[in-house]
């Protein structure tokens, strides 16, 4: 591994919303911005490069919503599959020669520039597991070396990569943060307008 580790980001941006009844939650604006091109641009700050956005479920909405960002769009025909399927088409759209990678979820756009910041920082190599901790209690999103990658690639169902997390405990890397944002995802109205409220966001 070079000096500096290539470190890429894969905004998961494929899903339904189901729980948002018939809107699609990551186009709705938050601080006059879709909810995904908050979350891009987030990833964009990091300095994480490339960053690769997965798009599903009203792909061409979406696609619209994050016009102008210099983003790599990846689309997941089988999105329907579940949170796996999307992070399989994500991995497979980094170049050669990354050492790690971002898994953002496209519904958490209070995490902080400074919170991918603070991943990158600790990460050791292609085997460490870098995951934001506040009060002892793990949250998103987490940096995986590619040591990772191909068991990630043979995840199924509506999951992330949490099955792998516990069978390498020993590789986690966990990276202290002083913001609650970590745990922080939008899932029903409610959490929407909980963002939405002056002095929230962010």
């Amino acid at each position: 591994m070079s000096a500096r580790p290539r470190i890429a980001g894969i905004v998961l941006a494929a899903g339904r919303s189901s729980r948002m009844g018939p809107r699609n939650k990551l186009l709705e604006a938050i601080d006059g911005e879709a909810m995904v091109r908050r979350i891009a641009a987030i990833a964009l700050g990091s300095g994480a490069d490339p960053i690769v956005v997965v798009t599903g479920h009203e792909a061409a909405e979406i696609t619209a919503a994050l016009r102008g960002l210099d983003v790599t769009l990846i689309h997941n025909p089988d999105y329907a599959d579940g949170l796996s399927s999307s992070l399989r088409a994500g991995l497979s759209a980094l170049p050669s020669g990354i050492d790690g990678a971002l898994i953002l979820l496209g519904d958490m756009p209070e995490v902080q520039t400074s919170v991918l910041s603070d991943l990158m920082a600790a990460f050791t190599g292609e085997s460490a597991i870098c995951v934001p901790v506040r009060h002892g209690r793990k949250g998103n999103p987490v940096l995986w070396g590619r040591s990772y990658f191909a068991e990630m690639r043979e995840l199924t169902g509506d999951i992330g990569a949490k099955p792998l997390m516990a069978r390498y405990e020993a590789q986690l890397v966990e990276v202290e943060v002083a913001t609650d944002s970590i745990f922080h995802d939008v899932d029903a109205p409610e959490d929407l307008s909980r963002i939405r409220q002056p002095g929230t966001a962010g």
